[in-house]
């Protein structure tokens, strides 16, 4: 952690990794088992898209953005907090559907983004 506080930009390369992470796991792989996790493959592939977007985002504001970075951090923390809430949803909305399998995944998912989220809001506040 330390190292991500002296250099506040290595926070997004870490954001980039974790969206394209869950990008590649929701499409390629959870998309064909959604079945085994009691979900529509819309669903993977929304997820997916969102997450490709983040990482889009993430390693564009790690090689272009060379001032005013909290703006941009404070940016991908937020979006961070809403896919989290839109995944709480989706565990919500298909509670009849969704097996043991999905619940833990996008649980163990919030919980590994508010860790994320927790480290971001550090940075921009040790950089005031």
């Amino acid at each position: 952690m330390e190292e991500f506080i002296k250099i506040p930009k290595n926070v997004f390369l870490l954001d980039a990794f974790g969206a394209l992470l869950t990008s590649i796991l929701l499409y390629f792989i959870f998309r064909n088992f959604n079945d085994f996790f009691g979900l529509s493959k819309d669903i993977f592939e929304r997820l997916s898209i969102i997450a490709f977007i983040f990482f889009a985002y993430s390693i564009s504001c790690y090689f272009l953005v060379k001032q005013n970075w909290k703006s941009f951090l404070k940016i991908i923390c937020v979006a961070n907090i809403l896919y989290c809430l839109l995944t709480f949803g989706v565990i919500l909305y298909n509670y009849k559907t969704i097996s043991i399998y999905g619940t833990i995944y996008f649980l163990a998912e919030i919980a590994v983004i508010i860790g994320l989220v927790i480290l971001e809001m550090k940075i921009i506040k040790s950089k005031s």
